[in-house]
């Protein structure tokens, strides 16, 4: 006997996800004739990719996901990096709020706060403009 409405729920393993978001969008791109096939070189090529390099997409992508959860999973990594890449390569990535330093930070919050508190001035200014026409329409309807 099934039932037809289960409280079961799974869950999609860390990086799973991910893994399968690269595969679609290498589908997408190659377009090819036999899907299985092509998973399966996909796959083989991952494998390869990561015994070569250590780098495992699935995990990386895991550790992204929960980012704003688990940020302490990155600060493990930064030494590790540091120390595989002793080569003086420099390569520029783009500042993102992420990679913000405190003083930026203390400043983005600075400026939150200022536009809501300008946000609630002009809310406050509106509501005062409503109250005084609404006595100036009583003070018209009592004249008359």
């Amino acid at each position: 006997m099934s039932i037809p409405f289960s409280n079961t729920h799974y869950r999609i393993p860390q990086g799973f996800g991910n893994l399968l978001e690269g595969l679609t969008r290498e589908i997408l791109r190659q377009q090819p004739e036999n899907i299985p096939s092509f998973a399966a070189a996909y796959f083989e090529d991952l494998l390869e990719k990561r015994e070569k390099t250590n780098f495992d997409p699935a995990e990386w992508g895991s550790k992204v996901d929960d980012r704003f959860y688990n940020n302490h999973a990155f600060k493990e990594q930064e030494p590790a990096e540091k120390e595989k890449s002793q080569a003086p390569e420099k390569v520029e990535t783009p500042v993102t709020a992420l990679d913000s330093s405190d003083e930026d930070k203390e400043k983005e919050e600075l400026a939150a706060v200022k536009i809501q508190a300008l946000f609630r001035g002009h809310l406050a200014r509106e509501e005062v403009k409503k109250m005084k026409q609404e006595e100036l329409e009583e003070k018209t309807q009592e004249d008359n």
